[in-house]
């Protein structure tokens, strides 16, 4: 199975080393994640293309800092408009323009045996207009990574790793604990999609 995996940054790919798997430090943010997506599946034709990464939890939300989970949807949450109510989704608007209203993103197959979440993402992290209702996490790439995977027709899956609480001046990051544990868990998670191919040989 070829697999490639896309991360972040070179600190969230310092623990990771696996034969057979092609690593790209992709950078931070939906820009550099949609042409790093893009790149990696034009150059690289994965069988299976992972974003792995850290995160935030909001504090609603059941998630604890050192928590794997593999997201299940994605919404770029701060695309849209501030109107005299309030920010508001693209998708929401009531614009008299012919364009994809496009709001949550859905990752079609998952592996079973992990936690699942929903995500959202943001340039501006820690937002305080962003919706958060629907989500438990937040991070800068997925929704980029997720658009790009569903448009060229690339099996994709998004691993994070909770790092901290999204709330301003809560500074308390575990960066260190929450890369071991995302190691931990792409291992798990290559492992999981190797046997999976295994058994539908």
């Amino acid at each position: 199975m070829n697999i490639t995996v896309l991360f972040p940054t070179a600190t969230e790919a310092s623990l990771f080393s696996h034969p057979g798997v092609t690593t790209i430090v992709s950078g931070v943010g939906l820009t550099a994640t949609a042409y790093a997506t893009l790149k990696a599946i034009q150059q690289h034709r994965p069988d299976v293309l992972i974003l792995a990464g850290v995160a935030g939890v909001y504090p609603h939300a059941s998630l604890q800092i050192g928590d794997v989970v593999l997201v299940e949807s994605e919404v770029e949450g701060d695309l849209g408009f501030f109107t005299p109510e309030g920010f508001t989704h693209l998708a929401h608007l009531p614009l008299d323009m012919a364009f994809e209203r496009r709001h949550t993103l859905h990752c079609p197959r998952l592996p079973e045996g992990f936690a699942r979440t929903k995500s959202v993402s943001l340039n501006a992290a820690l937002a305080p207009f962003v919706d958060s209702r629907e989500v438990e996490i937040e991070n800068m790439e997925g929704a980029a990574f997720f658009h790009v995977c569903l448009e060229e027709g690339q099996r994709f899956v998004e691993i994070r790793a909770i790092s901290n609480v999204v709330k301003p001046g809560h500074d308390d990051w575990d960066l260190e604990g929450s890369v071991r544990a995302l190691t931990d868990g792409l291992y798990r998670l290559i492992a999981a999609l190797r046997q999976e191919e295994a058994g539908a040989a």
